[in-house]
């Protein structure tokens, strides 16, 4: 099976061809490892649909929709032009890709935000974006991690979102981690809608 069968929907949110084939390429250049672990192997600090096998995908498929679902109330989504909006769907659909490093380290690397943004960077040239989407792309990755922004032993290591676009796709995974806000998954990881 192809990685990005299992954004299939997922994919289609983003509207402009070419940026929906960047983020598939992508998706397939993700570790293996992405679509098994669970998104916290402690379950401190996620919903319940996130964990076990697997759970890291679900965590990405729902901050996603909560991206797509934001963008589509005009309140929130015409402060953004369509390529923005994309970019930033995109963003989240591999904000997390590298969070155990491309090897699958044992643990969440904190500094993950970085390794993914540079990762994009490394594989530019199979990319057909502009050098101004990729870097808009690789700054709402580095900062989605919000205020955490210290690692454990509290040196400085990430930087906190600046921009709309950086706090958006922040809240977008913030709200996809809370525990009070749980999204129906059916047996495909798919987000069940009534």
């Amino acid at each position: 099976m192809k990685k990005t069968d299992k954004f299939k929907i997922e994919l289609e949110y983003i509207k402009k061809e070419e940026i929906r084939k960047d983020c598939m390429k992508m998706i397939e250049l993700l570790p293996d490892y992405f679509f098994e672990i669970p998104a916290s192997s402690t379950g401190k600090y996620h919903p319940s649909y996130s964990l076990g096998e697997g759970g890291l995908l679900r965590h990405t498929k729902a901050a996603v929709r909560i991206g797509y679902e934001l963008l589509n109330d005009p309140s929130i989504g015409d402060k953004y032009t369509s390529d923005e909006k994309d970019i930033m769907l995109m963003g989240l659909m591999l904000h997390d890709g590298l969070k155990s490093g491309l090897n699958h380290s044992k643990y969440t690397l904190f500094n993950h935000p970085i390794l993914m943004a540079n990762f994009i960077d490394e594989n530019k040239e199979k990319l057909t974006m502009s050098e101004s989407n990729r870097t808009l792309l690789t700054s709402v990755i580095k900062t989605h991690m919000g205020p955490w922004t210290k690692d454990y032993n509290g040196e400085e290591v990430l930087e906190k979102p600046k921009t709309k676009y950086q706090n958006f796709v922040h809240m977008c995974d913030y709200l996809a981690s809370r525990k009070c806000l749980l999204l129906p998954f059916d047996d495909n990881d798919n987000i069940s809608v009534q």
